[in-house]
């Protein structure tokens, strides 16, 4: 090619320079399709986000009042999935009176009413007790008749309604916390699927939300039911849909095929935890399967690349397995399960490298870190708590998660420890040692004063910067800084009372939040 002319160049260079501009003006914003975002990291690649908070907070987009749950939102192409529990009957508004409710409801529940021997004055009481939360817990004997998991598919950029798909629900939680789904939705392109509080398992078609399949878990694999309800959003590897079932005898893990869901394969069980070492309890008996353990927990299934091979982390109630995602054949195990009945794994496995790092917030169960062996049959320890006794039980766990995944940025780990309100702390802990590099106090106390503390909150990493949603409904933004907290803004959200444990999300520099109420979007993009 002969070498152009100078004022050729110059044009050749314009013209590039306008088509870079072009394409970079025209190149999609990440979406958040599936629990913790694209990658499953907490991580967007999306740049141009708040250093800031303007007078009053983020610029509010829309505000929806939702039915009740944990389930974080996902977004693929313009589409907002929100997964919660509603009463088909009749949801309150802020002006309803209970009377006006009771009227509106009258004819409807009549039958109901009769059958299950309820007045008004009961109606009455359970819509005033209840009317700030924006729906009705109905009384026991009601509510099994009128609510329903619902999916809502949503516009991302005004939260109008696009479709409803609902089933109904009867799920009572034991302990008290309410009952909605656990569970995000995970959106393919074409495709959205949901895993209930009840191990309702659904597969819909994305653009008008009919059902394509449908899988009762708990019916299929005789599940036995769980502290909390079904809590582990599955996660896609090629074709198959790995969920976490906890059913008896040796389905913990199932695959489904994603486009059918028949069940393409099921491990562990029986055969992987009977007459095993508790590990990390000495002296402690060996383990006796007698048929009615709690397999499932409330981790995600986590897939790497792990010396060249495709591996999957599950995190289960037992402890951790890993394990062929294609075949569900068992690499190794390692038990992590606190003594007490009432624990959880509920944060999910982290890996870097050939390194996997799991924590739990559980009776000083604390973190460790295993380096995996290059023929993936077993690991060496690299750090573990157990192994630490200090004076400061909250620096002896290190860092102990209850259900939030950690960021991991530069060898970092940053998360907020804590199994309770008053153990609430943000710490940055290096993920090779488990020393920790910084430590400040979130905790609060939910029956005292209003705090400004962040509680135990979430993160999403974003710009070099962390964006924090507390449990308090308090939402931050700080640096990404290993030597101190550094926090750049931060505003109490009015309407998003605690707990507020749903994971955020984002898209399109929007940045998204649900509590047990309220669905909010706020606009986090310094120009648009």
């Amino acid at each position: 090619m002969p070498y152009p002319h100078q004022n050729q160049r110059r044009r050749i260079l314009k013209n590039a320079f306008a088509i870079l501009l072009l394409l970079c003006a025209a190149a999609p914003a990440d979406d958040w399709p599936r629990f913790l975002g694209p990658a499953g990291n907490n991580v967007s690649k999306e740049k141009g986000i708040l250093d800031a908070f303007p007078k009053g907070g983020p610029p509010q987009i829309f505000s929806r009042r939702i039915g009740t749950g944990y389930s974080a939102p996902s977004i693929r192409d313009g589409k907002l999935v929100v997964f919660h529990r509603v009463s088909k009957l009749y949801k309150v508004e802020e002006t309803d009176t209970p009377a006006l409710v009771i009227k509106h409801i009258n004819g409807e529940l009549a039958a109901l009413k009769a059958k299950e021997r309820l007045t008004d004055a009961s109606l009455k009481a359970a819509i005033q007790n209840t009317r700030r939360r924006g729906f009705i817990e109905w009384p026991k004997a009601i509510a099994k008749h009128l609510d329903v998991e619902a999916i809502d598919c949503l516009d991302a950029k005004t939260g109008k309604l696009i479709w409803r798909h609902a089933y109904p629900t009867t799920y009572e939680d034991p302990y008290g916390y309410n009952n909605g789904p656990r569970c995000a939705p995970l959106l393919t392109k074409d495709r959205c699927y949901t895993f209930g509080a009840e191990g309702v398992l659904l597969c819909l078609d994305l653009k008008t939300g009919k059902q394509i399949w449908r899988r009762d878990t708990h019916k299929d694999f005789k599940v036995n039911t769980n502290f909390f309800g079904v809590g582990s959003t599955p996660v896609l590897e090629g074709n198959l849909l790995l969920t976490m079932v906890g059913g008896q005898p040796e389905s913990g893990m199932v695959a489904f095929n994603a486009q059918t869901g028949k069940t393409v394969w099921q491990s562990v069980g029986k055969t992987i935890w009977h007459k095993t070492p508790k590990l990390g309890w000495p002296g402690e008996p060996l383990m006796d399967w007698l048929g009615a353990e709690k397999l499932a927990s409330y981790a995600s299934p986590i897939i790497a690349t792990v010396h060249g091979k495709r591996v999957a982390f599950c995190l289960m109630r037992q402890g951790l397995v890993a394990l062929d995602p294609k075949t569900g054949k068992v690499h190794f195990k390692r038990w992590f399960r606190a003594r007490s009945n009432e624990s959880v794994n509920a944060s999910n496995p982290v890996v870097i490298g050939d390194q996997v790092f799991c924590s739990s917030a559980y009776y000083g169960e604390g973190a460790f870190v295993l380096k995996i062996e290059p023929d993936l049959s077993g690991y060496s320890e690299v750090w573990s708590t157990l192994k630490r006794r200090t004076k400061d039980r909250r620096h002896e766990e290190v860092i102990g998660l209850h259900w939030m995944t950690p960021i991991v940025h530069e060898g970092n780990l940053y998360a907020f420890s804590g199994r309770n309100e008053p153990d609430g702390r943000f710490r940055c802990v290096t993920f090779a040692t488990g020393k920790i590099l910084w430590d400040q106090d979130e905790a609060w106390n939910k029956y005292g004063p209003p705090t400004n503390k962040y509680g135990r909150g979430s993160l999403i990493q974003a710009d070099g910067k962390l964006i924090v949603l507390g449990e308090t409904g308090k939402l931050g933004i700080f640096a990404l800084n290993a030597k101190k907290p550094t926090e750049l803004a931060a505003y109490q959200v009015p309407q998003l009372r605690p707990p507020c444990w749903a994971a955020p999300a984002m898209a399109d520099r929007r940045v998204y939040l649900r509590s047990e109420t309220h669905l909010m979007c706020f606009d986090f993009a310094k120009t648009r």
